[in-house]
Parts: structure tokens; sequence; C-alpha cells
């Protein structure tokens, strides 16, 4: 097994990532047949309701994690709430799931859509670093 720190969690829903601030945080690779992976992490009170009803529906949820270094590019999972409990001002969150296989040749096919855009300069440059921090569907994959 491999551990990791987590420092963000955003869940992407519809192409909109939703962030939630997390306080401390932990990715544990369990390096078995099925790739799977653990992650616990301590939010804020205010959103244990919305990881309860993750965990009554049982749905699997894409989010996005970034580990080990602020500026790393957030890795994708596909992850079910497992199990949300209070822990004095927090709430811990245990979600396990699998690593989506990385997209090659994101930022490549990413930067070539915004030029076909028209976009440039610095409205092209705050675009591009945006969105690879959120990851949108890029048209290639729609087609």
């Amino acid at each position: 097994m491999k551990t990791f720190k987590m420092l963000s969690l955003g869940i992407d829903k519809e192409d909109q990532v939703t962030d939630y601030p997390v306080h401390d945080g932990i990715i544990i690779n369990q390096e078995n047949k099925e790739r799977s992976w653990i992650l616990e992490m301590l939010i804020d009170l205010p959103h244990q309701e919305t990881f309860d009803r993750l965990k009554e529906s049982n749905e699997t949820i894409a989010v996005q994690v970034v580990i080990s270094y602020p500026k790393n590019e957030p890795a994708p999972f596909e992850v079910v709430v497992k199990d949300v409990k209070i822990m004095g001002d927090y709430v811990s969150i245990l979600m396990k799931g699998t690593l989506k296989r990385a997209r090659r040749k994101y930022a490549e096919t990413l930067l070539s859509e915004l030029l076909e855009d028209g976009l440039e300069g610095q409205e092209l440059l705050e675009r591009f670093e945006t969105d690879m921090r959120t990851r949108p569907g890029l048209r290639k994959d729609e087609v």
C-alpha cells in the first residue's frame, strides 16, 4: 500500500466541479487486483448533509483530488461514500473507489480547443489555467 496526503477534493457533476475545503486528508492506493483506493478527509460540518445523501444513495461519483502538492494536477477518481462521522468540529468522510484513466495529452488538446475558440494573450492563459484545474470535458471527447 502507498499513502499520500490529500489537499483538496472537488465533486464533478455535469462538468461543474464543487470544491470542498479539506482540513486534513489521506489517500491510500491499496495496490490490489481491483486497483482500489481509499480516500478519507476532514471537512467542515456544514457539508455533512451533502455527504450523508451521497452515502445513502450509494451512487458512484466523479471526484478530483489534489494529492501531495498544491500545484499538482487533480487526479480523477470514481468513488462511493462509505462512511460519514462527526469528529469534533469536522466531519470525517470515507470514500472508496478507483482512479480513472488519466487522459493523455489533455493539456495539448485543451490548448488547441481554446486557440480554435479565438482566445489569446492573458485571456488564453487565465482560461487555460482554470480549465486545467477544473478539467471540463473536451469537444473531441463528445464526438
